[in-house]
């Protein structure tokens, strides 16, 4: 089985470079590592990133961590999508440690994807971790598959979201953190 950098490098060769040139030279190794990096999610685990970071707490009130950056590859086209995630909470006695969430976004971003997955695997993975009363997921981003190519347009962007319990059955809980994930 060819080696990413070798796969690299035959894609390099099959648009017409001439891989051996000063500037190509290296491009191979550092597109490699630069995918490896980019997908590294596959290799982490919700246990791994969560590291028992759980935390007895009397607060039922909101948790939410807003503007999580986050940047991800469509699978569609393995081109670049980029933008932000909100994500809250609402405790059932026990919080996560603040660092964590954005660890989980990260986690699943760094994975060949579509923007609807992800948001549901982090909603999932959240809702798992925290045995909560409730999750609520909101990611907006721009697609390079849009704008670089295809249609080309440049100021489009896309926002899914993901409710689950309290954040779905009440409309009082879904709208506090609408309007909390839009300051």
């Amino acid at each position: 089985m060819p080696s990413i950098k070798d796969s690299y490098a035959n894609i390099l060769q099959s648009v017409g470079e001439d891989i051996n040139r000063d500037g190509l030279r290296d491009t191979p190794a550092r597109a490699a590592k630069a995918v490896e990096y980019l997908t590294h999610g596959y290799q982490q685990t919700l246990d791994e990133i969560v590291n028992n970071a759980i935390f007895e707490s009397d607060s039922e009130e909101m948790v939410i961590v807003r503007d999580i950056e986050m940047y991800s590859l469509c699978e569609h086209h393995i081109l670049p999508f980029i933008g932000k995630c909100h994500v809250a909470y609402l405790p059932d006695g026990k919080v996560i440690g603040l660092s964590k969430i954005a660890r989980i976004v990260d986690m699943y971003a760094r994975r060949l994807q579509i923007q609807e997955n992800l948001t549901k695997q982090i909603a999932d993975a959240v809702n798992s971790v925290t045995n909560g009363l409730g999750v609520g997921v909101i990611v907006e981003a721009q697609h390079m598959c849009m704008m670089m190519r295809g249609v080309g347009k440049q100021n489009s962007s896309m926002t899914t979201s993901c409710m689950l319990g309290r954040f779905r059955s009440d409309i009082n809980t879904r709208n506090e953190f609408l309007n909390l994930a839009k300051k």
